[in-house]
């Protein structure tokens, strides 16, 4: 699943998390927005969600994963699967958490290392020569 010895992949692991911080600032920052303005978390959350899938789409394919064939339907049905998971966590984080900001957060980053193989495995395959 994870090449540990492969500098390869190290890297790759190293751009997706330098793009998942550009993306989580995006969507995590819109997140922050609507709840400031008065959004129900889980509203704020499903909202700021797929407003970032587009965004994430972009950063990942130009960036992270450079080289490799993205699958735009995959991408899309990876992030459904991505929501959910990030709402269950949404939700622990929650009763656990007092500040909605950071249980927002903590969900986020929960979601992520567990979206990166989905991203490697489903999405973005390396380009055959």
């Amino acid at each position: 699943m994870f090449e540990w010895k492969s500098i390869k992949e190290w890297k790759r692991l190293f751009r997706y998390y330098q793009a998942g911080l550009l993306n989580m600032a995006f969507g995590f920052g819109l997140y922050a927005l609507f709840v400031r303005l008065g959004m129900n978390i889980y509203v704020a959350q499903i909202l700021s969600h797929f407003m970032g899938v587009t965004f994430n789409y972009f950063t990942y394919s130009r960036y992270a994963f450079v080289g490799h064939t993205g699958k735009r339907l995959r991408f899309i049905i990876s992030y459904v699967i991505n929501y959910v998971f990030n709402l269950i966590s949404l939700a622990a984080m929650a009763v656990i958490l007092k500040s909605p900001y950071i249980a927002g957060l903590i969900a986020t980053i929960l979601v992520s290392f567990v979206n990166y193989f989905v991203l490697k495995r489903l999405v973005f395959r390396e380009r055959i020569a």
